[in-house]
């Protein structure tokens, strides 16, 4: 498999992940999703009977760790790097990489009038209670593209999934991560 056919199976696993969750914890209905060219979010699926836009996000921490995480060969520097980051606060690069992340995709445009961004921890070393613990501390831009930000807690899913944006999504006090 290319790193493009990977990309795609990796954003509709969590997307799948993320609409079991949420139809789970709302009692929404969501379902049908297909893959869309760059110029639109990377899935497209139904809430209810309205479309919505899901642009998929996946927290490694960094570059190295995504290769690790993933199963790629590790070269003698790549090992290096990852035992240094190991030395690094686990909360700081957390929270570093979850600002990149949404900073980046804050930036783009998108052929949509619903999108949601879905960040899906890929991080064994990360929870989502780890991210709800930093909410405060997130650098959310003034200006972006989507209605609602939220978090999967872990690959699988098994933890659950968190709302980073808007706050009032929190205010129930339900989050399992």
């Amino acid at each position: 498999m290319n790193g493009a056919e990977e990309k795609v199976k990796l954003e509709h696993e969590a997307a799948r992940i993320f609409m079991r969750l949420y139809q789970q914890r709302s009692g929404i209905k969501m379902q049908h999703i297909w893959h869309n060219e760059p110029a639109r979010p990377d899935v497209s699926c139904y809430y209810e009977d309205t479309k919505l836009d899901l642009e998929i996000a996946h927290l490694y921490g960094s570059e190295v760790e995504a290769m690790q995480i993933l199963g790629r060969t590790l070269s003698a520097e790549t090992h290096r790097e990852l035992m240094a980051l190991l030395r690094a606060p686990p909360a700081h690069r957390l929270l570093t990489a979850l600002n990149r992340i949404i900073s980046s995709k804050a930036e783009k445009h998108y052929e949509s009038a619903n999108v949601w961004l879905v960040i899906r921890n890929a991080n064994p070393l990360w929870t989502g209670q780890d991210v709800l613990s930093h909410l405060d501390k997130l650098n959310l831009p003034k200006q972006h593209p989507f209605s609602e930000i939220w978090l999967v807690g872990d690959m699988a899913g098994e933890s659950g999934i968190l709302p980073i944006f808007p706050a009032t999504l929190r205010q129930g006090g339900a989050d399992k991560c």
